[in-house]
């Protein structure tokens, strides 16, 4: 069926804009006036040469971008005084992730039979996490839906900014080295056997590093896919090792102590903590449910602990700035500010600042570590290419000044 893009009035003035499936317009603008829409303007799709191509990979996966448009489309319907149930159908129907839009129509059933909004999402872990749906059940709790969906929105959208940074931070160095192996490997492979071959039929003594060079070329060529399959072996031996409960604790304390990616690490997870649980908090949801959460969410594992011993640790009666400052994860300031923000009763405010200051300080460490591996990487690239042509002209220029002499 084709889609028609459709703007209208809300019983409150607002404008809502949005994109419809249905057989004809007549049936569009029909659905829109149940709704209590008015001024209802309706375009038509345009019409052009349809191709269908396989989809590879993605088909079935909710994008954060889906995810954050949803969000606050909904805030602003129920904002307007829609049902909950109609800003369900009219967001499903246009939503243009076929996987998503399956999930939002079941979402919309669930609710439609007497389910909670938050019981409802809950069903689907895999489009709603518990942040999510901990948040819509307090807002649902509170009467303020649309202003947790807002900071929801805002939320994720940040929590997905911070992703960004540390893939950013990665995709240069992994392309700069994975350029470097695929060159020499090139060299060694294919160029040095030719390179070597000369060389034995002219004869003579040759210098070392051509001698190395030709060697580590041999053992290349001999010992290739054993090469590959222990590279492949080692890889599937640490994940297997990451995936018990000592592989991963042991890999994630030595990441947090990395010497270049341990700072950047250890500054990602206090921002991701006090964002996520700085939300949690000025939404009302309980202090101790919001530590749960957020530890299972915490993405490392020694953070993920320290904030378990935080959590039991105010089941107990202690502050949580004690138990913070015990774990020896989180630097003192973070530890400081948030005993002010108990003491004064503004915690949810101190840790949203707290993850202000530290998104600026993983921008500052993305940026520093990218100009320090920078220079680095093209030095190992050149001295690499560079030292293994080399090797290999050292025996003509010799052959050339035993010419010359």
């Amino acid at each position: 069926m084709p889609k028609y893009n459709w703007e209208a009035r809300t019983k409150t003035g607002g404008v809502q804009k949005g994109v419809i499936e249905a057989a004809t317009a007549d049936m569009v603008e029909a659905q829109l006036k149940r709704y209590g829409f008015t001024n209802i303007s309706i375009k038509e799709p345009a019409k052009g040469i349809s191709i269908n191509l396989p989809k590879f990979g993605g088909g079935g996966k909710i994008e954060s971008k889906d995810l954050v448009i949803f969000t606050r489309q909904f805030a602003t319907m129920i904002d307007s005084g829609l049902p909950l149930v109609q800003c369900l159908e009219i967001l499903a129907a246009q939503q243009e992730n076929k996987a998503f839009q399956a999930i939002l129509f079941k979402v919309k059933e669930s609710v439609e039979s007497g389910s909670t909004f938050a019981d409802a999402l809950g069903k689907h872990p895999k489009a709603f996490d518990q942040l999510y749906v901990n948040l819509v059940a307090a807002g649902e709790v509170g009467g303020i839906l649309d202003t947790i969906l807002q900071r929801l929105a805002a939320y994720i959208e940040k929590a997905q900014k911070l992703k960004k940074q540390i893939k950013g931070a990665m995709v240069y160095p992994i392309t700069i080295m994975s350029i470097a192996v695929v060159v020499v490997g090139v060299i060694l492979i294919f160029v040095i056997p030719t390179f070597a071959k000369m060389f034995a039929d002219f004869g003579g003594e040759l210098p070392a590093p051509t001698k190395f060079v030709i060697a580590l070329s041999n053992f290349l060529v001999k010992y290739l896919i054993v090469i590959i399959a222990l590279i492949f072996g080692i890889i599937t031996a640490i994940k297997k090792y990451y995936a018990t409960q000592g592989g991963q604790k042991n890999i994630d304390r030595w990441a947090l102590k990395a010497p270049i990616a341990g700072p950047l690490i250890r500054k990602v997870s206090v921002a991701k903590f006090t964002r996520t649980l700085g939300t949690m908090v000025s939404s009302g949801v309980p202090i101790m449910d919001g530590l749960e959460i957020v530890a299972k969410t915490a993405g490392n594992k020694i953070v993920e602990e320290a904030i378990y011993g935080v959590r039991q640790a105010i089941s107990e009666g202690k502050t949580m700035a004690e138990p913070l400052a015990a774990c020896g994860v989180f630097p003192p300031m973070v530890v400081q500010m948030i005993s002010v923000g108990e003491a004064t009763g503004a915690m949810d405010a101190m840790l949203n600042k707290i993850a202000d200051f530290y998104d600026d300080e993983v921008d500052d460490a993305v940026a520093a570590m990218t100009s320090m591996m920078e220079p680095l990487l093209m030095v190992f690239l050149g001295t690499t290419v560079g030292g293994l042509v080399v090797a290999m002209y050292l025996p003509i220029f010799k052959l050339a000044g035993a010419v010359g002499g």
